[in-house]
């Protein structure tokens, strides 16, 4: 396909390297806010919230979690930035601005990466500026034609010192639209296919996962050296360190830990708004998993739900959450 885009591409292009900021936090490092985080996460490290314990460690106070980095800096639901932050100037444009006015309104995260140089304490005062590091080509994707731009972030304490980097990309792009057939005797059976899910992506830790599904199994990695469960599944034991591992069979049953009905992107062959929850199964473990038989104004946390392994299209079986009734 031609690429007409060559002047917002070279728009784009003068905003690498461009560094924007600094945005400072509300509010200095605190134990409340680490604690609420680690409460969250389920994180029981000592060194996070034990005084006792971290005060005789070799830091000698508490450290807040490392991934945690990115809250210090957060603007609020108002979008209002921290007194003392930097604007963006005139000069300054932004690249996602400028795809979303030329149509690639709809956005995905792909990934974020994390570097650590120090330990945050409370106390500190962090900030962070942001550049633009990499815009794509022009690719086509599952989801439609779009640019994957890649955003640093450096985060500093207030002596000036490099705490973290954070690179964040993202995929900007046009959803594409339903094929239109002309209309004929035969058209109520050239329907066009409706729009599949995404496919997930298998690697050597999760294909039994996903095997397991098509089985009619909810299966969770287990360690068989602690015994602990775990998911999302991984090489290695986050508790003890073990590369042993097995699989159990999960029961299906558990609890709304948490949820969101996601309204914007709207995506093909998603409902809008599209429920989506984090389910604490009977088990212990935690997964992500869309809802099912329930308006979205209805899901309330702590709802017990229980799995129902759904088969999607042809290749594609999930775990969905369905209301338990009484």
């Amino acid at each position: 396909m031609e690429n007409n885009n060559k002047e917002l591409e070279a728009r784009m292009a003068a905003t690498i390297g461009v560094e924007v900021g600094p945005q400072r936090s509300w509010d200095p490092v605190n134990l409340p806010m680490i604690r609420h985080w680690c409460q969250a996460m389920g994180d029981d490290n000592p060194m996070y919230t034990n005084l006792e314990y971290a005060e005789q460690s070799d830091q000698g106070s508490i450290i807040a979690p490392p991934t945690m980095i990115q809250a210090w800096t957060m603007k609020g639901v108002t979008e209002m930035p921290a007194p003392g932050s930097v604007p963006r100037t005139e000069e300054q444009p932004y690249v996602l601005d400028m795809l979303d006015e030329a149509g690639y309104v709809s956005v995905v995260a792909v990934n974020c990466d994390q570097e650590y140089f120090g330990y945050v304490k409370p106390g500190d005062d962090i900030s962070h500026t942001m550049t633009i590091e990499s815009i794509s080509e022009l690719k086509q994707t599952a989801l439609g034609e779009g640019y994957f731009v890649t955003e640093l972030w450096t985060f500093i304490n207030q002596d000036n010192e490099k705490v973290a980097e954070m690179r964040f990309r993202l995929l900007k792009f046009k959803a594409p639209q339903q094929a239109q057939r002309p209309a004929s005797a035969d058209s109520q059976s050239n329907k066009p296919k409706a729009p599949q899910r995404p496919r997930p992506g298998l690697n050597r830790d999760n294909a039994f996962f996903w095997e397991g599904l098509k089985q009619g199994k909810l299966l969770i990695q287990r360690c068989t050296s602690c015994q602990t469960l775990r998911h999302p599944p991984s090489p290695m034991c986050p508790s003890c360190q073990s590369l042993e591992k097995d699989v159990v069979e999960a029961s299906g049953k558990g609890v709304i830990h948490s949820f969101v009905n996601l309204h914007h992107p709207a995506l093909p062959a998603f409902d809008d708004p599209n429920p989506i929850a984090l389910v604490e199964l009977e088990e212990g473990t935690r997964l992500v998993a869309g809802l099912i038989n329930i308006e979205p104004e209805d899901v309330r946390i702590g709802m017990p739900v229980k799995a129902e392994i759904t088969q999607c299209d042809d290749e594609l079986t999930l775990a969905l959450f369905s209301p338990v009734t009484e």
